[in-house]
């Protein structure tokens, strides 16, 4: 046979030998149904509660009155009280700052002695009038006498009355020499020391009133539908019900708490911001309790405000994770199988979700975010505490 020949024919039969070792030698392939994948999810148990509506703000603590404490006389100052200094303390009715007296009594004294000259000539006045009536009654005395008379007593009754008037002018200027304070409060700003000489109407201090101190809280306009108000025709609400805030700061190096409530809202929206400032008032800022520890609640503090609203009843509050398409959630029945079901939002706050059913008290709400759902999946469940607490608290 020709050479040429032979070496493709050997080539092929190789190659078919080896195909048909390798095909002779394979591994045998298995089929296996593969495993089905069930997905485990976070839940929690609904819960109905009653639970209070909260709307939060924020402010900075004033007083309810502040005011320049203004003389009302002039003099030299030769006396000012231990308190009057920035952040001191003051009751109503205490002495702050006396002028000089001296020039004020002498002045008293002097109309003092316009009173009692004037009363003298109304007594001989009233005398001589008596006497010419009975002189006219008489015959004796003309009638230009007992006019004279008539007309001498008036005049004599007038000076009395002006030396009097001048005299309690006199004692108002000088009891004025001593500036006492108007109300319970404290000083912000001192204006003057003792030597100095001030006019009537200069400005001493700028003091504040410390009975109680108010906060003005912005509010949305949209929020004060969860606060217990009765709106007016311009639907502003006019009076909040007397609801109670709970105010909180960091102040002298702690977290403190202190309660007050709302007493009025001023009544008209930011036309810009579109919020109403409601006022909440906090009584005697100034109380020290060392026995809780509690720290005054000073002017000019900024702080964080929880407003109360009315009572709402059978809601659960959910993470807002828990939501799905806005207002539906899905249920793990007893079967360990996912149902949607569409509820009722009534507010969202921050990160928890207020809802009312239907749902039944001790169902298991899905918190977790899932992919794909599918009606009737099968899941294995966890129980998240931290979701279920903040659910609770």
């Amino acid at each position: 046979m020709n050479p040429k020949l032979l070496a493709p024919i050997v080539v092929v039969a190789l190659t078919a030998i080896g195909v048909v070792v390798l095909i002779a030698t394979a591994p045998s392939i298995e089929s296996v149904k593969p495993e089905r994948t069930i997905p485990t999810v976070r839940v929690i148990d609904a819960t109905s509660q009653t639970r209070r509506y909260r709307v939060r703000s924020q402010g900075t603590v004033a007083p309810r009155t502040e005011a320049d404490l203004v003389a009302e006389a002039e003099g030299r100052i030769v006396w000012i009280a231990s308190t009057f200094a920035p952040g001191g303390f003051f009751s109503a009715g205490d002495p702050l700052v006396r002028l000089e007296a001296r020039d004020y009594e002498l002045t008293r004294d002097r109309r003092r002695a316009s009173v009692q000259r004037a009363r003298s000539e109304r007594q001989f006045a009233a005398a001589e009038l008596k006497r010419q009536e009975g002189l006219s009654d008489g015959g004796v005395a003309s009638v230009s006498q007992l006019a004279d008379a008539q007309r001498a007593a008036t005049v004599a009754e007038a000076n009395l009355l002006d030396a009097g008037a001048a005299l309690e002018q006199a004692e108002r200027d000088l009891e004025r020499t001593e500036i006492r304070a108007p109300f319970d409060g404290r000083i912000r700003e001192e204006r003057v020391d003792v030597g100095q000489f001030v006019s009537r109407g200069a400005a001493l201090a700028r003091v504040y009133a410390t009975d109680y101190a108010e906060i003005r809280l912005p509010i949305p306009d949209d929020q004060l539908a969860f606060l217990d108000a009765e709106a007016t025709g311009a639907g502003v609400p006019a009076e909040i019900g007397s609801a109670v805030v709970r105010l909180s700061a960091t102040f002298a190096g702690r977290r403190t708490e202190w309660e007050g409530r709302v007493v009025r809202t001023e009544g008209e929206i930011d036309p810009r911001s579109r919020m109403v400032n409601v006022v909440a008032r906090v009584e005697d800022p100034y109380r020290a309790d060392t026995e809780t520890l509690e720290v005054p609640l000073v002017v000019g503090l900024f702080v964080q405000a929880e407003i109360e609203g009315p009572q709402v009843e059978n809601v659960i509050v959910v993470p807002r994770s828990a939501m799905r398409n806005d207002s539906r959630i899905l249920i793990v029945d007893r079967q360990d199988r996912l149902h949607s079901r569409e509820v009722k939002i009534l507010r969202i706050d921050r990160d928890n979700v207020l809802i009312q059913g239907p749902l039944a008290t001790g169902e298991r709400i899905c918190v977790s975010p899932l992919q794909v759902v599918v009606e009737g999946m099968q899941v294995r469940t966890v129980e998240d505490a931290v979701q279920a607490e903040n659910a609770r608290s």
